[in-house]
């Protein structure tokens, strides 16, 4: 692999990790309810869009313009490896040893905030009862939960991978 490519890779996924988890420790000092705010959710896409783009443009820089798909789509998909999994560590950490509590004050947030939606779609009322059903079943905040959002993330981020590096790869010098 590419030295280039794998030293900021590494890094911008401590920096993704890092902004994670400070975002993240921020919502749990102000307050719970900011974890199922949608344009909280909007805006940290949005961040890691930004940072996606700004590692590829980085890589492309020092590789004198020459970005493969595989460098890019290498790059990416490290640096979100490192990210999701350090950041995912830390809220398994927050929610299921450090506060149990707030895992639970979590998942009730989260039901008011699915029923606030379901309602405005006028669902009825028996599949609202079972979509809370399952909200607390499978609390999102939990051990399994944050593994599965763990895989969710990782899916997530392979799929903008392959579609930045498609973007941002150089351009073939070669004419068929």
């Amino acid at each position: 692999m590419n030295e280039i490519v794998k030293k900021n890779a590494v890094n911008f996924g401590l920096i993704s990790a890092a902004i994670a988890i400070i975002v993240t420790s921020l919502m749990y000092a102000i307050d719970l309810k900011l974890f199922v705010n949608m344009w909280i959710g909007f805006g940290l896409l949005a961040v890691w869009i930004i940072i996606g783009v700004l590692l590829l443009n980085k890589c492309k820089r020092e590789l004198n313009g020459q970005l493969t798909f595989k460098e890019g789509f290498t790059a990416y998909f490290i640096s979100a490896l490192i990210g999701i999994a350090i950041s995912t560590l830390f809220n398994i950490f927050l929610f299921n040893f450090f506060d149990t509590e707030a895992k639970d004050i979590l998942t009730e947030h989260l039901v008011d905030f699915q029923v606030g939606m379901l309602e405005k779609f006028n669902t009825p009322k028996a599949q609202i009862a079972e979509a809370v059903k399952t909200i607390r079943e499978n609390s999102q905040f939990s051990l399994k939960g944050q593994l599965f959002g763990f895989m969710q993330a990782l899916v997530g981020a392979i799929i903008f991978g392959l579609i930045l590096a498609a973007i941002l790869k150089s351009k073939s010098k070669d004419v068929y």
